[in-house]
């Protein structure tokens, strides 16, 4: 068999089981995109729904408790610079969406880490499977998204939450490896049940490299969103897109700069929180 017939086949077996998902789960993913869009709406409207200033004052408070009055003072200028370009409904949909995202992603692949952590086996057979999905170029899974989703923050949301699991799966499953193994044993020898031994030693122990895991989801998903615009997903992410489409550069690089802002803000207060648990556990 020649290498193009091969090809040929694989695309057509590729198509027909895409067409044949459209049509008998039509139900599943329209319910699917019902359920992605009305969890996306309500977050946004929390976050959209009081005035700019309130959510730029509730997060500089959150970053002076997590560190410190500096970081708080200039959290709370930088969302008011993105309110002052012009770019706060688009911000606040960028949020949301990576909020939304990184939250079920974390949902899924923090309890499938725990277990890939637990049971070698399984992290045997997931590990090439998160390969797979890392090393694959990220706006290839919108494809198949708008195939079965259409058009919409419901597809960026699933496109958002299949890059944002493989890194919090993979730390949490670490974590739960690297527990000290004298720890183990002194907990087999104190008697103590299964789920003793996993909440008080296990789990306390893999708390900073799940919360590195949480970190770089974070990441992955602000890198996520803005490959997203493409697909209507609102935000930033499409205001980059259509500055692209009509060479406006000034617009461009306004929203460029408020993605940065968030990026950094919920990056520092991850960090924040990751030594947080490191020095609990220490």
């Amino acid at each position: 068999m020649s290498t193009p017939d091969f090809s040929n086949q694989f695309d057509s077996a590729v198509d027909s089981s895409l067409e044949w998902l459209m049509d008998n789960g039509e139900f599943v993913f329209d319910t699917a995109n019902t359920m992605l869009k009305g969890v996306y709406e309500s977050v946004l409207w929390c976050i959209a729904y009081p005035p700019y200033y309130v959510i730029a004052i509730v997060l500089a408070l959150i970053g002076w408790r997590a560190v410190g009055v500096r970081f708080a003072m200039l959290t709370g200028l930088a969302l008011i610079f993105c309110d002052v370009m012009g770019l706060w409904p688009e911000t606040v949909s960028t949020l949301a969406l990576v909020l939304t995202a990184t939250v079920l992603a974390l949902v899924v692949a923090i309890p499938l880490g725990v277990l890939a952590g637990l049971a070698p086996s399984f992290d045997r057979l997931v590990d090439p499977v998160l390969d797979l999905i890392q090393t694959m170029p990220p706006y290839i899974y919108l494809l198949p998204a708008i195939a079965l989703l259409g058009y919409g923050p419901a597809t960026a949301l699933l496109a958002t939450f299949i890059v944002a699991v493989p890194p919090a799966m993979r730390l949490t499953s670490l974590g739960i490896r690297m527990t000290p193994q004298e720890f183990i044993e002194l907990g087999d020898a104190s008697g103590v049940t299964r789920w003793q031994m996993f909440f008080k030693i296990r789990l306390p122990f893999a708390m900073p490299s799940i919360m590195a895991g949480v970190n770089q989801s974070l990441m992955m998903a602000f890198g996520m969103v803005v490959i997203a615009g493409i697909v209507g997903s609102g935000g930033l992410g499409e205001s980059i897109y259509g500055a692209v489409r009509t060479l406006d550069i000034a617009k461009s690089i306004n929203a460029a700069i408020a993605i940065v802002i968030l990026t950094m803000i919920l990056d520092r207060l991850a960090q924040s929180a990751a030594r947080s648990r490191m020095g609990e556990a220490q």
